[in-house]
């Protein structure tokens, strides 16, 4: 091989590798998990997280069918789903799981100890031990965590209703922690509120629920868990049946009839996870990826719902809702 054959054969080798390796990482399709505990059955945010989701992988670059595919595993409001779905995504030997909620998360968490775990939306990740810190998770896991707390719902509800003495928590109990029932009694202390707390575990038990309410109840506050989120039209008509001002977290309750919600914009969250996931297909460590809480949230209040419970809302609290239904 003479001197100018070698150059040239070397140039094209030279030019040829990077296009080789583009076009090996171009045919990778990875697969990602979605564990969720309300699934594409349920209407309402559900379904536009979903989309969110994907828009924000879209935007980044990723397209469904050509660089990903997606393993959905949904446990329909029954969190004793969760563990075995989660153990099938393992099985399914996906590249990224990602979740839903915190009872997924955990689940998630207890499946594996190598595959990498984003949660989009949990709450009190730290108190749970789901991380050892927001800075430095450590682990396999990283993302989005809640940041609304339930005794910021017991203050908007006193401050619309101040004659509000006696008020129903209803909560999930496979979310429930102690520091969150802790802010509450704090707050209701504080606002010199009686708080009775009544747990729901299965999503055909919301009628049950409301029977063991105190006849003297005049106020409610929902969790914003999944295992309400596919039942919250029943809710939230009881509710007014009852005549109760309620208060929850997330917009698709007061769309459904409650008084009022409070919560982070979840569709702004679904599409930030899908930059957690970006990096880590890249190569980056869940550990090395800080926790984050969002700092955009959505009032919305039903003046509708108000006007049935002949409730006059502070012109103060109408101002500082995103969103009046009318």
């Amino acid at each position: 091989m003479d001197r100018r054959t070698f150059i040239s054969s070397l140039t094209l080798g030279l030019i040829a590798a990077p296009l080789a390796a583009e076009a090996q990482s171009a045919g990778k399709v990875y697969r990602i998990g979605f564990l969720g505990d309300v699934g594409d059955s349920a209407t309402g945010p559900t379904t536009s997280v979903q989309r969110a989701f994907r828009a924000g992988l879209n935007e980044l670059g990723y397209l469904e069918g050509r660089d990903f595919v997606m393993e959905y595993r949904w446990a329909e409001g029954h969190n004793e789903r969760l563990p075995a779905l989660a153990a099938d995504l393992v099985r399914a030997k996906v590249n990224v799981l990602v979740t839903a909620g915190t009872p997924g998360t955990t689940a998630a968490k207890q499946a594996t100890q190598t595959i990498p775990i984003v949660f989009t939306a949990a709450g009190d990740v730290v108190e749970r031990g789901t991380v050892a810190s927001l800075a430095r998770p450590g682990g396999n896991l990283t993302g989005l965590a809640f940041h609304v707390d339930v005794a910021k719902h017991l203050q908007l509800l006193k401050e619309a209703v101040p004659s509000l003495v006696r008020v129903v928590y209803l909560r999930d109990a496979a979310i429930s922690s102690a520091g969150s029932g802790d802010r509450l009694d704090s707050q209701a202390q504080a606002l010199n509120l009686k708080i009775q707390k009544v747990t729901m575990r299965a999503p055909g038990d919301v009628a049950l629920a409301f029977a063991q309410f105190a006849p003297e109840t005049q106020g409610l506050l929902i969790s914003g868990a999944g295992l309400f989120l596919g039942t919250r039209q029943q809710a939230c008509g009881l509710a007014l049946q009852r005549r109760l001002p309620t208060a929850t977290y997330g917009r698709a309750f007061a769309e459904s009839g409650c008084l009022m919600s409070l919560g982070e914009d979840l569709a702004a969250m679904y599409r930030r996870a899908a930059s957690f996931v970006d990096r880590i297909l890249k190569g980056a460590k869940p550990a090395d990826l800080p926790i984050e809480q969002p700092t955009k949230f959505e009032l919305v209040i039903n003046l509708k719902t108000a006007k049935a419970l002949r409730l006059t809302i502070p012109q103060s609290l109408l101002q500082r809702a995103d969103q009046v239904i009318e």
